[in-house]
């Protein structure tokens, strides 16, 4: 069979016998575990490919892509140094959701189409998420942005709230999703995509930041932190 080579977050390549992103909701969990093995750096395992850390006006964001079964600890440990309350899974399960639970973790099965934009039903429920995460910001005084690429010392005494999301790759989906919440809280939709791909190459298909071109903020009495 001839290897297709998939562009991995970090661009490093992975040889893979098909790409990921074409694979059908059935086969998404066996090849996603197979290919994601967490590799051993200096005695430790390490995530192959690290999450993508966004800041923006006091909501914060961390963009992964899907763990597995077997790697799901590591990300549970990522998951606590950025005090990720949330998971926004954006494609079929690869893992049980029960550890995180474990760790007072939510986790939301939003899935829609690989390589598409989310449906409206699905824009709501992300907003009102962040609108319960990080609703009571004063942010509307502030247009402080990051490149923070650590997580927060522990010697931090409140830590603030993080919502991570993924997708197969964490390239098309979950960037979506939170170049949608940096358009609500102010962000000019070709800034949010640019912003998004300088820490997250390769992010957002041309399909998708067609949508994004195109995307309408909620009116003011469903506006997030604005």
């Amino acid at each position: 069979m001839l290897d297709i080579l998939l562009l991995a977050p970090d661009y490093r390549f992975c040889p893979l016998p098909i790409p990921l992103q074409s694979l059908s909701p059935l086969l998404e969990p066996t090849l996603k575990a197979m290919y994601t093995r967490s590799p051993h750096v200096g005695g430790q395992r390490s995530l192959i490919n690290p999450p993508t850390f966004i800041e923006y006006k006091d909501a914060r964001f961390l963009i992964v892509d899907a763990p597995s079964n077997n790697n799901l600890p590591l990300y549970i440990e990522e998951f606590t140094r950025w005090n990720v309350t949330d998971v926004v899974r954006c494609c079929y399960a690869t893992y049980s959701p029960v550890p995180l639970k474990e760790q007072g973790i939510q986790v939301h099965d939003w899935v829609f189409g690989d390589g598409e934009a989310p449906p409206t039903h699905i824009v709501d429920a992300w907003l009102d998420l962040i609108d319960e995460r990080f609703g009571n910001t004063t942010s509307d005084t502030t247009t402080s942005t990051t490149t923070t690429t650590s997580p927060p010392s522990s010697s931090t005494t409140t830590t603030p709230a993080c919502i991570a999301t993924h997708c197969v790759a964490g390239l098309g989906r979950a960037p979506v999703l939170v170049a949608i919440a940096l358009i609500e809280l102010g962000m000019p939709a070709l800034d949010a995509v640019a912003y998004i791909r300088e820490r997250r190459r390769g992010a957002i298909n041309n399909k998708q930041l067609k949508y994004i071109e195109g995307y309408k903020r909620r009116t003011k009495n469903k506006c997030i932190i604005c």
